[in-house]
């Protein structure tokens, strides 16, 4: 599996990239470690996740990040991630 990211500023896509799941160990720790990774290759910090992000990832395996929910200034409006099969 891979996680996707997007970000946008509006409908405009600014930047798209992806991380392979590791494979190893418990899930939430690989979505974890595959999110920094992801942040980390886009240059962003990583947002705070919420209560949303856990209902929307379970329920259709994607959810949105405002840019409300990152900790230092961005220049975007939402950041988007999607769990997808190889």
């Amino acid at each position: 599996m891979k996680l996707t990211g997007r970000i946008y500023r509006g409908r405009v896509l600014l930047m798209e990239d992806e991380y392979a799941l590791s494979g190893e160990g418990k899930f939430q720790k690989q979505l974890e470690q595959s999110l920094m990774e992801l942040c980390r290759k886009m240059g962003i910090s990583v947002p705070m996740w919420l209560g949303k992000n856990t209902r929307e990832f379970a329920r259709y395996r994607w959810t949105s990040f405002q840019n409300d929910q990152f900790l230092e200034p961005v220049n975007f409006d939402r950041f988007e991630i999607r769990l997808e099969d190889v």
